[in-house]
């Protein structure tokens, strides 16, 4: 047996640690609102790099000025700390990737007159490639809600759309109603730094949503107001409570519809119908740039990943079949 300790446990242990000072939380809300003004950075990134923070700044507690005043030897302990108590390398490579950022802005405001983080060595991250599913188990997973219900017609839907369209978790679940326009068949998706792009529907999508838009959101709402987000819009997918799904309520609703389709829910997960669609579209000859527009991926090197995928899936057709294989 490992003796790893478990993400329950790490989670229990950051939960000892003490409170964020005050000083501390003042700085890194000050850090977040000038890269926010600066770079742009989606919600998502600017939570983890607050989570990634505040740890630090908690196992600090005040300790030598706290955040403000960490040196190198103390970024070293409190690494050293992280690999006792088994924070991955993909989990340690986040937070370092948070600690430069944070520095070069004290740098830059002259809060700092140099960088701890600098000589710190990235981990190692190994290559991992994305885990697709089989065009059949996607067959099954999407057929798996009961359409008869209003709640699995909405899943169907946001199932069929994340597939169809390579949607990230939160992309689906941040969707505004009128990001669908049906006429046109395409969806105006705001991704990672708050960049915005068109991806065509198709025509399974398009008929699941409009079910869904027509059938079960009116019996979901009823007579009910749904609120509004602070810019005006409202969510496309609803809860009975008139509240958008959280990723991890989406996370819960795959694993279950995956039970159901007799695929080892712990071999999928949300992001892998985003893998899915992007395998599965090379595989029948689609163009790796068209794919990077449609994945809204900043750099065609994240895009092409998935040639590597679709390549391991040739050689695997010719091992299996061909007579000199």
């Amino acid at each position: 047996m490992s003796d790893t300790p478990t993400p329950a446990a790490r989670r229990q242990l950051v939960q000892r640690l003490p409170e964020l000072r005050d000083d501390d939380s003042a700085l890194i809300r000050r850090f977040l609102d000038a890269i926010w003004a600066e770079q742009g950075l989606a919600r998502a990134s600017l939570d983890s790099y607050r989570r990634d923070l505040e740890g630090l700044a908690r196992w600090r507690d005040g300790a030598a000025g706290g955040l403000a005043g960490i040196d190198r030897a103390g970024l070293f302990d409190y690494l050293a700390w992280r690999a006792r108590h088994g924070w991955s390398a993909r989990s340690n490579a986040r937070l370092l990737s948070a600690l430069r950022a944070f520095f070069a802005d004290a740098l830059r405001r002259g809060q700092r007159s140099e960088d701890p983080s600098a000589l710190l060595d990235p981990p190692h991250l190994p290559r991992l490639l994305p885990k697709a599913l089989a065009e059949t188990q996607i067959d099954a997973l999407l057929a798996a809600p009961d359409v008869a219900q209003p709640l699995g017609l909405r899943d169907r839907a946001m199932l069929e759309l994340m597939y169809a369209a390579g949607l990230r978790v939160s992309e689906l679940v941040d969707l505004p109603a009128n990001a669908v326009n049906l006429r046109q068949g395409v969806l105006r998706v705001t991704g990672k730094g708050s960049k915005e792009r068109l991806v065509p529907l198709g025509e399974e999508s398009q008929h699941w949503l409009e079910r869904y838009l027509h059938e079960a959101r009116p019996q979901l709402v009823g007579t009910r107001a749904v609120p509004a987000a602070r810019d005006g819009s409202v969510s496309l997918f609803l809860e009975p409570s008139l509240h958008p799904l959280s990723r991890q309520q989406f996370w819960v609703l795959v694993k279950k519809y995956a039970a159901l389709a007799g695929i080892d829910p712990a071999r999928i997960s949300p992001h892998g119908l985003r893998h899915s669609f992007a395998t599965h579209l090379l595989n029948r000859g689609a163009d790796l740039r068209a794919l990077q527009m449609l994945l809204g991926h900043s750099s065609l090197s994240t895009t092409q990943i998935y040639t590597l995928v679709a390549r391991e899936h040739l050689q695997k057709l010719h091992a299996r079949h061909h007579p000199r294989g």
